[in-house]
């Protein structure tokens, strides 16, 4: 942890620096599952869904920097460990289901939706019991896109 003069107390930077990197691995695990999803799916509706998932990780990719960053800015480390990850995630981790489209847009669709619960809590959190105004409002704008990506999943799902 870094010495920082900004209006927030260590022990406050240290723990909305542990729900980042919480959510920094929530978020390698959703890109990592879309990414395989973008390779492995199969079916009638293949290249639209291909398409689909490469857009899908690429915007995860850029929040991933960005919660990243945010954790810098904020004085602490991000983490940046596989072996991490999987032990602070709430995701599951799943396979190529097979090629199934419906069963990978059905996993995604959760996974947002818990992701979106998440930010939800821990914005409120950040702001009135860490008094992180600047985080709670950045996990604001990660909920949204969030939002926006589980309503382009639930469209295709019909």
């Amino acid at each position: 942890m870094e010495t920082i003069d900004t209006g927030i107390q260590d022990t406050n930077r240290e723990s909305v620096a542990y729900l980042l990197n919480m959510l920094l691995a929530d978020e390698h695990v959703l890109y990592l599952k879309t990414h395989n999803y973008h390779w492995n799916v199969k079916g009638m509706h293949f290249q639209s869904l291909h398409r689909f998932f490469e857009t899908q990780y690429q915007e995860l990719e850029e929040i991933i920097d960005q919660v990243a960053e945010r954790i810098r800015a904020i004085g602490h480390y991000a983490t940046a460990a596989m072996k991490d990850y999987v032990k602070i995630t709430r995701l599951l981790e799943t396979n190529h289901e097979d090629g199934s489209a419906e069963t990978m847009l059905q996993n995604l669709l959760q996974d947002h939706e818990t992701i979106i619960r998440v930010l939800r809590k821990n914005l409120v959190e950040e702001a009135d019991k860490y008094r992180d105004m600047g985080t709670s409002d950045f996990v604001t704008g990660l909920m949204e896109q969030h939002e926006k990506m589980a309503w382009m999943i639930r469209s295709y799902l019909g």
